[in-house]
């Protein structure tokens, strides 16, 4: 008996001390992981929104994000009450999901209008071109641009002619756009513009040859898309199947599931498939996705 005492103990005193011992030595790598995972995120949200002429402040930021994770995760908390260690569970899933939903949110809106301005080079571009056949400078052909078409190439080409009159070169705007619209296309016109600026050249006919490439890009997007779109939704399924299952295994015999959320071995079973689930999501939607 007191051999078996001792091995415990001793057992009990080398698990302790290696518990000790990594959590002293990843300390402040965890906590700093927990900041750039939940407010650490605050300032990647505020870029996004300065990017798309959004007036914000960082406490409205800070109080919706924290609201978002934390305030949901305590609320999921209440309404499982007394379920104490399905509440925990479900509450810490939902904090540290929500985490991320804010700049996930910020990222497809300014992915969404980047892609648009993409989509209105097309007419923008045609319209600088006769501009220059008509004999205007590139600076009033972009002024046309502003004034007769909608955002937002009507804002960044404004927030360009605004920096040209506060004293940068065109050069200098147009650079400062394409890093704000980090598309290929942007790219092509800023660097034939700031090409032929400096070594002339026929400017309404590059920007027609932009038009064309812009055109026969976005047809091969789109092709694309609908070749994939198929393999999208079978990703979206499979990857909500398991959920759909456990939710409706729960509606109709919460006996059968409960055991999932009351045992230790249930919330680890749990877990291991919430993980395994937004890893193949994730998989599948990068398999499917093919960028042009």
């Amino acid at each position: 008996m007191m051999a078996i005492f001792k091995s415990d103990l001793m057992m009990y005193l080398v698990c302790g001390g290696s518990a000790f011992t990594i959590s002293y030595m990843w300390a402040d790598r965890a906590l700093a992981w927990l900041h750039k995972r939940s407010l650490g995120q605050r300032e990647e949200v505020l870029r996004l929104m300065s990017l798309m002429f959004v007036d914000t402040s960082r406490s409205k930021v800070t109080w919706m994000m924290l609201l978002s994770s934390f305030g949901l995760g305590f609320l999921l908390f209440l309404l499982l009450w007394p379920h104490f260690g399905l509440g925990v569970f479900m509450a810490c899933v939902v904090t540290v999901v929500m985490w991320s939903i804010p700049r996930i949110i910020m990222e497809s809106l300014w992915n969404r209008r980047c892609n648009r301005f993409v989509d209105q080079m097309v007419d923008g571009l045609t319209m600088m071109a006769n501009g220059i056949k008509a004999g205007l400078s590139p600076q009033q052909c972009m002024e046309r641009v502003q004034q007769n078409m909608p955002n937002p190439i009507s804002q960044e080409f404004g927030l360009v002619l605004a920096e040209i009159r506060v004293g940068a070169s065109l050069a200098e705007a147009l650079t400062n756009l394409a890093n704000r619209i980090p598309r290929q296309d942007v790219q092509m016109f800023v660097t034939a513009v700031n090409i032929l600026q400096e070594t002339g050249g026929n400017m309404a006919e590059t920007f027609q040859t932009i038009v064309y490439v812009v055109r026969e890009r976005q047809k091969i997007e789109k092709k694309i898309e609908a070749m994939t779109a198929q393999g999208m939704m079978q990703g979206t399924i499979i990857t909500l199947v398991p959920l759909a299952l456990l939710v409706l295994f729960y509606m109709v015999d919460p006996n059968y599931v409960k055991v999932l959320f009351t045992t230790t071995l249930g919330l680890i079973a749990l877990f291991v498939m919430f993980t395994l689930q937004i890893v193949g999501g994730i998989a599948m939607r990068k398999i499917v996705r093919i960028k042009v």
